[in-house]
């Protein structure tokens, strides 16, 4: 591990330097990739060199405990358990550091909410999760951009698209991908009976046109009116853009009311997000019996959450987390959620590794 984090330091250094001279500082897009690399080492230099200045202080207090004088060598005992837990505390930090980083992690992402099984109530429920990812967003300062929607007529949705632009956004709402049930008293429901609905979320990481090339050929472009809000904000030419990729029958349709060519960007990203999620599901179904991760796939038919009303409960299945505290979590309150699922992915592939 010390041999890792040698090399990562010197690589750290090396950028240090290179962003000091005046020839990259004049190139932006030069001096912005050296930064964005140096920017990534930095935590995990910081808590090696951290180690190192605690292993120093050990070192130098273990000599001390063994030396001829009694004062400062009761002194020096007291200091060498509080260093060793810090030694090992960084140790285990570093360990956790140099694990392999999804490279997607930084991305912007593409969420689709959709209803289940349920009816009217799951496109309630699927209106409810768009909410709490919104407010979500909003406390890690992300920005929301509705993309698509079809609503049930009673304030729910059968399927709201929409984009999440903001530094990390994936490595976080990744988790969220799946199955989540909700179980509650619909407001339609007469004599007071708990109904069991289903909402599906799918999370995609925007992928670069270079990840996936699409041939012109296998897509079919159709441009269709965007819905307004009625009056003088109906759309009276044809903005918004419906892509459909006939190889795999996959179909984008992105009407946000601007122009026809900045909905038909945004349908390509979406369809390059789609096509990468087809092929990344058909890898990971393809080695699901070599795969041991225990907190989930992440896939589409998983159910991953329920949220239980009558109980103020809110579930995870895949790590067996229970919070009592329903309202705050509808209202973007997930990050214990998520952080414990990061902590669980984490433990188990130190433990692979180990």
């Amino acid at each position: 591990m010390d041999e890792k984090l040698a090399a990562i330091e010197a690589k750290f250094n090396a950028l240090t330097e290179q962003l000091a001279d005046p020839e990259i500082a004049n190139d932006y897009a030069k001096y912005a990739e050296l930064a964005k690399q140096r920017s990534d080492l930095e935590a995990t230099v910081e808590a090696y060199r951290a180690r190192q200045k605690a292993d120093g202080e050990l070192a130098d207090a273990r000599a001390m405990a063994a030396g001829e004088d009694p004062d400062m060598a009761e002194m020096a005992r007291a200091e060498i358990e509080p260093l060793e837990k810090q030694v090992a505390a960084l140790n285990e930090q570093l360990r956790t550091m140099l694990l392999p980083k999804d490279p997607r992690d930084d991305r912007n992402v593409i969420v689709e909410i959709r209803a289940g099984a349920g009816g009217d109530e799951a496109g309630l429920f699927a209106a409810d999760l768009y909410r709490m990812y919104t407010r979500y967003a909003e406390t890690r300062r992300w920005k929301v951009e509705e993309l698509d929607e079809s609503e049930t007529g009673i304030g729910g949705f059968k399927e709201v698209i929409f984009a999440v632009n903001g530094k990390g956004a994936y490595s976080r709402l990744k988790w969220e991908s799946g199955v989540h049930r909700v179980q509650r008293i619909p407001s339609t429901e007469s004599n007071g009976r708990i109904h069991t609905s289903t909402v599906t979320v799918a999370v995609l990481p925007e992928i670069d046109d270079v990840e996936i090339n699409i041939p012109p050929g296998d897509i079919e472009i159709e441009t269709f009116r965007s819905r307004g809000a009625g009056g003088q904000n109906v759309q009276k030419n044809e903005s918004a853009v419906r892509i459909t990729h006939k190889p795999t029958g996959t179909v984008v349709a992105v009407q946000d009311e601007r122009s026809q060519t900045q909905n038909r960007l945004r349908a390509m990203s979406i369809l390059r997000s789609k096509l990468f999620d087809l092929e990344q599901s058909r890898i990971n179904e393809a080695h699901a019996k070599e795969k041991s991760a225990q907190v989930g796939t992440g896939e589409r038919s998983e159910k991953i959450r329920t949220y239980n009303y009558p109980q103020n409960r809110v579930t995870d299945h895949r790590i067996g987390m229970d919070l009592y505290r329903l309202e705050m979590v509808m209202n973007g309150d997930i990050d214990e959620f998520i952080d414990e699922l990061i902590n669980r992915d984490q433990a188990e592939k130190l433990e692979a590794v180990a």
